[in-house]
């Protein structure tokens, strides 16, 4: 059901193992643990993009966070209104909530298929997952995209004199079977290869929430619930990290501090070139309302009082008026050579009145 995530997940693997065991031999165990750390790479590589938008996504979360509490506080009764409204919002912001997750989504079955296909290497055990294969059995069938060839050479392969598959708390009879090709590890052996890891990945861990929570604004760490997950992830993720390291194969506490890594330098790198984003386009609108802005104490020139001043269209009386007195002014230019316009009739309101019964 799970080999469309451990085929590729294997595939990749497969295909670094290739290239740094052509250096450094197809056995060594420094081949096998770049392997894994070059695995880690090449998939956070991939999720650059999604990464990208979702720190874009949390940044139009935080500013649209005061219309989101002003419809959650208008909608309370109307939970169906209020889903509308949200959409409503996100759409003409042009954002998705689910981008936020989306890296983090992605790489919970990257973990479980490495999970599974390192494990996998190793199937004598009798345990959760195990098959309870006998040494030779083991060592002659293949993994996924691993030939039975590459399964002795993963057997044969020692970090520091410790398999990359072997845990602290592996139980006596799954360390016994590595004895057929090359020596049997002891706890030692290994609690000196993953402790060190161990307490890398716990540190990585905290620094990597310690920025996180760094770039929170004043009103998402005031939230209560916020506050939960900021503690959680700055001080209960990295004491698991340590505690359970000792059920964790050192494989995985090696893609845990490759992980880490990636993550620390990628935030940095990404946040940092948002913010200059940002900043270059704050810049640029106050320079264009600068530009747009008049000087301190300068006067507007003529053409802009000519563009300001009103033209007032004649209305239709005094366009007949005019046109009349140019046709009488036509008739006495022709005698005197000179254009006198008529003289604009009086209102009926404005004229004199008439003395004809006073004469009588």
């Amino acid at each position: 059901m799970l080999n469309i995530i451990y085929y590729p997940v294997s595939g990749i693997l497969w295909v670094w193992h290739k290239v740094f065991g052509f250096f450094l031999g197809a056995d060594n165990g420094i081949a096998w643990a770049l392997s894994v750390m070059f695995l880690v790479f090449t998939l956070r590589a991939i999720l650059y993009k999604p990464f990208v938008k979702q720190v874009r996504t949390t940044r139009q979360m935080q500013e649209l966070q005061p219309q989101i509490k002003a419809l959650q506080k208008k909608y309370a009764k109307d939970r169906q209104r209020m889903a509308l409204e949200m959409q409503k919002l996100q759409k003409e912001h042009g954002f998705n909530p689910v981008m936020g997750c989306l890296p983090v989504l992605l790489q919970a079955p990257v973990f479980i298929g490495l999970f599974h296909v390192l494990r996998s290497f190793n199937r004598t055990g009798t345990g959760y997952g195990g098959l309870g294969m006998s040494v030779e059995d083991n060592a002659n069938t293949a993994n996924y995209f691993f030939s039975a060839a590459d399964v002795q050479s993963f057997l044969s392969a020692r970090l520091f004199g410790a398999p990359i598959s072997s845990y602290i708390t592996m139980p006596k009879e799954q360390l016994e079977s590595f004895g057929a090709y090359g020596t049997v590890p002891t706890v030692a052996n290994i609690a000196a290869v993953a402790v060190p890891l161990m307490l890398i990945a716990s540190v990585a861990t905290h620094f990597n929430a310690r920025a996180s929570v760094a770039r929170q604004s004043a009103a998402a760490a005031a939230n209560p619930q916020s506050a939960i997950m900021n503690k959680l992830a700055l001080w209960v993720f990295p004491l698991g990290v340590l505690v359970g390291g000792s059920f964790l194969m050192i494989a995985i506490l090696l893609y845990w501090v490759s992980n880490n890594i990636w993550t620390y330098a990628q935030q940095h790198i990404v946040f940092r070139k948002i913010d200059s984003e940002e900043s270059a386009k704050k810049q640029a609108a106050m320079e264009r309302r600068a530009d747009n802005a008049p000087k301190p104490g300068a006067r507007p020139s003529k053409d802009a009082r000519k563009q300001s001043t009103p033209v007032v269209e004649s209305t239709s009386e005094e366009d007949a008026t005019t046109e009349s007195s140019e046709a009488d002014g036509g008739t006495s230019s022709g005698a005197s050579g000179t254009q006198r316009p008529k003289p604009k009739p009086r209102p009926a309101a404005n004229r004199p009145k008439s003395n004809k019964r006073k004469r009588r």
